[in-house]
């Protein structure tokens, strides 16, 4: 493993009215810190214009109880002192349990600005406590080679420091004429918006999506969000947005805020293979879990059991055993309806005829692991009761229901509730309005989440190809692929690729739809050879809502998703990526590709036409016409010499 750390520390009291700048380490990042604004500049073109900085707060209960004097509640941040600043460098590579890529380069310049709070810079000493030392806040920024991050810490104090958070002044100040991909919530629709006060603009869900009249394209995220309140975007004055927290919240220092990151580039698929930089803003596992052993975590298939009996279940564990597939999943209803409070998650509804005893030891005879859907309702009120219950079963992981998310308790909760799931080698997939900010990388038993307008709501192509550049940039959703489902809108190629395309260590395959279904439909044997973690992944092109061209690499094989909107379109695949172009590299002269791309004119059910040919690596770029809706899946495999 490499590893370079450089530390440069500069102490004054004279340290105001000068701004401070921050380079990323290939340079084309620059962040000037200007008092508490801020402004940002990639490869020589302003991204976000001068922003402000800072957080209110109201402490005015806490100060009355101890005497304090009272601070300018009003203006929190107006009368900060900056009294010293730290230069950090850090160059290393990491190595996840899982993921897109088996290597991780975190590699970062980071400037810390140390403020406390006192007009005359002096503080003051009332009732035997120094002012000083109970208001304190840094600034923390980090800039990557992959995009800027920063977010506030709040030194510890000698009596640790309360403090009631009301907002962020944190804003984005964008170019006048910029664009956003807009949404809503989680599982919306996306629209085109410009970021101007008379239009109809609520609070946007993160990662936002933005392209600057210039074209250059900015994605704002949110990393490290644990046990804070959730935030989003609003739009307060004509190109500015201004960080949305859900509510206020309630800290003890030390303290971090979650990280604010803004990462940019000029061809759209670089925001997409730069964003390992969300899983680098958060705490590796040992930071929190060194106790425990991740061993139990695997990522693999899963195909649900909508039908709760055992004959449908016992069945769909032949079938998942026959295709390949890792686990099957018994959804909602199997301890009774959901969102009643009588409903006992400890036990089977009286009402079916099995015992989670035989379906896991069944399960296990066939190489197959249960996963057990629990609404949240049940969740908060047994989650002690059922954890050790679940894996004296032998279940292998719970999906969560129903979630609630935004304010802090419930967020606190939740992360909470997924360490005890690691406490008792239980996986984690949760569901409904739930985003990822990275904290996957310290609780890797966290295999994946919703959060996403996937296949339970059937979109269109175009949503599908906006997809990468947008959710998929904080982590990976449980998109729930479908297939033989009569509802899709988009082609059977369409629904291959996604298992190359959309990245979700437990992915769940044939949603709505029956075991042995299909009918041994040779394109399938796609979705039987990609797996769902990989040791390097490479989006090779596309354009947000239009196409995309995915790779990823496991082991010597490569697996390539391609998707178009609802437009039909010829695609070129390059093949350097081949001969490797990351941190991995190996090299081999022939490879044999099957192709599997939509044929109407097939007289076949689902009208995927599958084609074997032998390439030289690096060759020619393969060139495929993409239906509309369409899609092509593409698996290369070394020829051996």
């Amino acid at each position: 493993m490499m590893k370079k750390i450089t530390l440069l520390v500069f102490a004054t009291f004279v340290l105001n009215g000068f701004a401070r700048q921050l380079s990323s380490p290939d340079g084309k990042y620059i962040v000037t810190i200007d008092g508490l604004t801020y402004s940002v500049t990639y490869n020589n073109k302003v991204i976000v214009e001068k922003s402000r900085l800072g957080i209110d707060i109201d402490n005015r209960l806490f100060e009355s109880a101890l005497a304090v004097p009272r601070g300018n509640n009003e203006d929190w941040c107006s009368d900060l002192l900056l009294k010293s600043e730290e230069y950090l460098s850090i160059d290393t590579i990491w190595r996840p349990l899982y993921g897109e890529n088996a290597l991780i380069r975190d590699h970062y310049n980071q400037l810390v600005l140390h403020y406390e709070k006192g007009s005359n810079g002096q503080g003051s000493i009332t009732g035997g406590y120094d002012k000083r030392k109970f208001y304190a806040m840094d600034i923390v920024l980090r800039a990557y080679d992959e995009g800027i991050a920063f977010r506030y810490h709040f030194p510890e104090t000698c009596n640790g420091l309360f403090l009631h958070v009301t907002s962020e002044r944190t804003s984005f100040v964008l170019p006048d004429g910029t664009t956003a991909w807009y949404e809503e919530w989680a599982q919306g629709p996306y629209s085109r918006r410009g970021l101007r006060m008379e239009g109809e603009w609520l609070e946007c869900e993160r990662p936002l999506l933005l392209q600057t009249p210039d074209g250059t394209y900015v994605a704002l995220l949110e990393a490290a969000m644990k046990d804070y309140a959730r935030g989003k975007f609003r739009l307060v004055k004509d190109n500015e947005l201004q960080i949305a927290m859900y509510s206020s919240a309630d800290i003890i220092s030390p303290y971090n805020t979650p990280w604010r990151v803004i990462m940019a580039a000029e061809r759209p698929v670089d925001l997409i293979n730069h964003k390992d930089l969300v899983l680098n803003l958060n705490e590796p596992p040992s930071s929190e879990s060194s106790t425990i052993d991740f061993s139990f975590v695997k990522p693999g298939k899963a195909f649900r059991s909508s039908r709760l009996d055992k004959a449908s279940i016992m069945k769909s564990i032949d079938y998942c055993a026959e295709f390949g597939i890792d686990y099957v999943e018994l959804d909602a209803g199997w301890y009774g309806p959901e969102g009643k409070v009588e409903s006992d998650a400890t036990r089977v509804a009286e009402t079916r005829d099995f015992t989670m005893p035989e379906i896991c030891d069944y399960a296990k005879s066939k190489g197959i692991g249960v996963w057990l859907y629990v609404n949240q309702r049940a969740l908060y009120r047994q989650l002690d009761e059922i954890l050790p219950l679940y894996k004296q079963w032998g279940v292998s992981g719970i999906k969560f229901g129903f979630v609630q998310v935004g304010n802090q308790q419930w967020t606190t909760w939740l992360h909470d509730a997924v360490a005890k799931c690691a406490e008792h080698q239980l996986m984690v997939d949760i569901h409904d309005e739930y985003r990822p900010t990275g904290l996957s990388r310290t609780w890797p038993n966290l295999m994946t989440q919703e959060g996403i307008r996937g296949n339970e709501e059937m979109p269109d192509a175009d949503h599908n190809t906006l997809l990468p550049f947008t959710r998929f940039l904080c982590g990976p959703a449980d998109y729930t692929l479908c297939y033989f489902n009569n509802r899709v809108k988009n082609t059977k190629g369409h629904q291959l690729a996604m298992a190359a395309v959309y990245y979700s260590p437990l992915q769940f395959l044939f949603w709505y739809d029956l075991p042995f279904v299909d009918k041994g439909e040779e394109e399938l044997q796609f979705w039987k050879d990609c797996p769902t973690a990989f040791d390097e992944s490479i989006a090779l092109d596309g354009r947000p809502g239009e196409y995309i061209i995915q790779a990823r690499r496991s082991g010597t094989d490569w697996f390539v998703g391609c998707m178009t909107n609802t437009e039909a379109r010829t695609i070129t695949i390059p093949t350097d990526f081949l001969i490797g172009n990351s941190i991995i590299k190996h090299h081999n002269s022939k490879w044999m590709v099957t192709i599997y791309n939509d044929d109407p004119a097939l007289n076949t059910r689902t009208k995927v036409r599958c084609e074997k040919k032998t390439i030289k690596s690096p060759g020619k770029p393969i060139t495929l016409q993409l239906q509309s809706s369409g899609g092509a899946a593409l698996h290369f495999s070394p020829v051996a010499k």
